[in-house]
């Protein structure tokens, strides 16, 4: 580099990031062709972290605060450069800023039907939604799975991606929850919990920390849902029998505070032919829920004799 170029080129001794949006996640420090001062200043904000990147390998991470940019306060990156302790010159690195504000009212949901096992059931298709809260918790981890050298990374980047990723793990979790399906509507804070064991080591994996994890609604496709419901009155008719008799028991006192209208004698005949129409509701039921095998034809007529029924001599 000839004596022009040098004169001309500036020295940054100031590096930080003010967030203009909500949905950066990472961005690279406008360097240019110019290098940073020796003993310059690096801010990093409380919901940020800062990263060298030397030659495409990260280097130190640096948290909140204040940073005198010297030999001593980036030992990863002196290392990597080879610099002795005499090292007092201008350098050329690039400086990453990352965003670690909680990323909050994340919405999934299953898109399509997904199979699991029941107890009950043995097995369900179920459409589930919820929300969920994460942050970027490892920078270098980051850099290298998703945000890679590109000046800027958002939100949108990768939200995608979390989506799918949470809804293939949806079977896994469902099953690893142990909850039937009849009861997760009172259990969607277990279901919550196993999702968030599965889910947590693959949000590692990718430099983010799952904070929280909600299910809103587990339900059943339209035409699932028609099925139990035909079960469900299938059960209620199961106890036909015992509900005439409650409605008996029910209509008693008011038959005996009831003298002109029949009383219980009246009442009784009412009751009778009414539990008579139940009774043969419950048995068409029944013989429909539990057909009986057809009965046997009846025999054949005995074959007439051999010799066309000649009558005896005698006779």
């Amino acid at each position: 580099m000839n004596i022009g170029k040098f004169i001309k080129k500036q020295f940054i001794d100031v590096i930080e990031w003010t967030e203009s949006d909500d949905v950066t996640l990472a961005w690279r420090f406008p360097m240019e062709d110019n290098e940073i001062q020796y003993g310059g200043q690096l801010t990093v904000r409380e919901t940020q972290r800062a990263m060298f990147v030397n030659e495409g390998k990260a280097a130190d991470v640096l948290g909140p605060g204040m940073h005198t940019l010297e030999t001593q306060n980036i030992p990863l990156l002196t290392s990597l450069r080879n610099w002795d302790k005499l090292f007092k010159s201008p350098f050329k690195s690039d400086v990453y800023f990352f965003s670690t504000r909680t990323r909050t009212n994340q919405k999934w949901g299953t898109q399509n039907p997904v199979t699991v096992r029941d107890k009950d059931f043995g097995a369900v298709r179920l459409r589930a939604f919820g929300i969920y809260s994460w942050h970027l918790a490892d920078p270098a981890a980051f850099f290298a799975k998703l945000s890679g050298t590109r000046d800027v990374f958002t939100v949108a980047d990768i939200e995608g991606q979390l989506r799918n990723t949470i809804v293939a793990s949806v079977s896994a979790a469902f099953a690893q929850s142990g909850v039937p399906f009849l009861d997760m509507a009172a259990n969607t804070p277990a279901i919550a919990d196993a999702m968030t064991k599965v889910l947590t080591p693959t949000f590692a994996e990718m430099g983010l920390a799952l904070d929280s994890f909600l299910v809103e609604n587990v339900s059943l496709p339209e035409e699932l849902q028609k099925v139990l419901d035909q079960r469900i009155q299938m059960n209620m008719v199961g106890n036909l029998d015992q509900y005439m008799k409650f409605q008996v028991a029910q209509s008693i006192p008011a038959a005996a505070a009831n003298p002109g209208g029949g009383g219980i004698a009246g009442m009784g005949a009412g009751l009778a032919a009414g539990m008579g129409i139940g009774n043969q509701m419950a048995n068409a039921l029944g013989g429909a829920l539990n057909p009986q095998p057809p009965a046997a034809p009846p025999a054949a007529p005995p074959a007439p004799p051999a010799d066309g029924g000649t009558k005896p001599q005698g006779s």
